[in-house]
């Protein structure tokens, strides 16, 4: 099994949805997309204040941040199975539910442990918001259509995380961070209505010389996903390089800005609002060339291959450079963070290598392969960086041998990805 499908696009098939009710359900697909990537990254931004008031270590702030993912990782397998059987729209609704009480719980919490089940509940509830879209987009977009909104809905994911930044910043002083909870459960149940009104209800598939009719004897299980050599070839990168672009974006970006290059809070804001802005324009880039790219027959393996290691140049000028990064500490950690997108490609090629009846499940195992490297790298590096203290060096020093261990599994994994499949590499030609 392969994501040859991806340069070749699919027939018209009577499952895909008119234009204007493709952008309508998509924009609500987005909207609670942008909400729960808001949730994601508004740790970031809150860490000083969270870290002053409730005492907390750099490990203690990994495992906050963390948390959330690891409630995330934790529904994917069931989530997959629920996908493919009852649909996009019921399965997010229900899983928003739990993101309102998550919200509501944080804002209610008087300590780190309540902290830490919050961001579990949050993660858990959010868990469906990029899977149960990929999932309906499979059926009711073409492969090139499909490509371009993975893209944009994670450009969605970049403007939630610009508005984890500076506007959260900025509101602190006035409402402070438990009313911003509040209004964040507040703006999730306003998604979940519009979803509730304007994304179609889960039909039976209809079969086609393209998309074949699901075996009567699908159990609902894995074995297939587990199977696949390909899915196998995508994980460690998944894992490590996908992983950990989201846990520095999402939360170690900000420390390191505060901590190495001895930033301000506010400055540290605006740092992140550059990142995610950074991210955001990138995203948008990569929705508008990657049909043209499948058109073209260049395939994502190639992109992968050969832009992902622009990733591991950046990783090693920032640990080199440590606090003479100055002012440009910013710019550094958003060009780590953009050059990693390649990775991000991986995502909607393992969809489309499995027939549509599997996408839920094969989307939700990847994207498990994805959280659970988030949730490790995330408190990783800050187990590593309170290991650097504890072994004597100074806060700069731990923090630069975090993340140039960061560096080495994630070469490590592109390694495995370039020697995994070897028949695929003869072709790796610069696009």
């Amino acid at each position: 099994m392969s994501a040859a499908t991806l340069t070749t696009p699919l027939i018209t098939h009577p499952d895909h949805l008119p234009r204007r009710m493709a952008v309508v359900v998509f924009l609500a697909f987005a909207l609670a997309y942008f909400f729960s990537a808001l949730v994601r990254a508004i740790t970031a931004t809150l860490s000083p204040t969270l870290t002053a008031e409730f005492s907390l270590s750099a490990q203690d702030l990994g495992l906050l941040a963390g948390g959330y993912f690891l409630g995330f990782s934790l529904t994917q397998l069931p989530l997959g199975r629920w996908l493919d059987r009852h649909g996009p729209k019921k399965v997010i609704l229900a899983f928003l539910s739990f993101a309102v009480l998550g919200c509501l719980a944080f804002s209610w919490a008087d300590s780190f442990h309540g902290l830490l089940a919050a961001r579990v509940l949050c993660g858990m509830g959010v868990s469906a918001c990029l899977m149960a879209p990929l999932t309906g987009y499979r059926r009711w977009f073409d492969a090139n259509t499909q490509l371009r909104t993975n893209s944009w809905m994670l450009m969605t994911g970049s403007l939630g995380m610009l508005a984890a930044t500076l506007p959260v910043q900025w509101l602190m002083p006035i409402w402070g961070w438990r009313a911003l909870f509040v209004m964040l459960g507040v703006m999730i149940a306003i998604a979940m209505l519009l979803i509730a009104l304007l994304v179609p209800v889960w039909q039976k598939a209809t079969p086609t010389a393209d998309i074949p009719k699901a075996p009567a004897d699908d159990d609902g299980s894995y074995r297939e996903i587990w199977r696949s050599a390909y899915f196998w070839r995508m994980a460690p990168i998944g894992f490590f390089s996908y992983g950990g672009m989201v846990a520095i974006q999402t939360l170690w970006a900000g420390p390191w800005m505060t901590q190495v290059a001895g930033w301000s809070a506010n400055q540290a804001a605006s740092g992140l609002f550059l990142i995610n802005l950074a991210m955001l324009v990138t995203f948008w880039l990569w929705g508008l060339i990657t049909p043209g790219l499948a058109r073209r027959g260049i395939p994502v393996e190639r992109l992968i291959a050969w832009g992902l290691p622009l990733s591991f140049v950046v990783i090693g000028t920032l640990v080199w450079m440590g606090t003479s990064i100055g002012a440009a500490a910013a710019v550094g950690m958003a060009l780590l963070c953009v050059s990693s997108t390649f990775v991000a490609l991986a995502q909607p090629a393992v969809g489309m290598a499995f027939p549509s009846h599997l996408a839920g499940r094969a989307l939700s195992a990847y994207n498990l392969v994805i959280f659970a490297g988030i949730f490790v790298v995330q408190w990783g590096i800050g187990l590593l960086v309170d290991a650097g203290r504890a072994l004597g060096l100074p806060n700069v020093q731990a923090y630069q041998m975090a993340l140039g261990c960061f560096g080495l599994t994630s070469i490590a994994s592109w390694v495995f990805f370039i020697l995994k499949n070897p028949s695929k590499v003869d072709n790796l030609s610069p696009p």
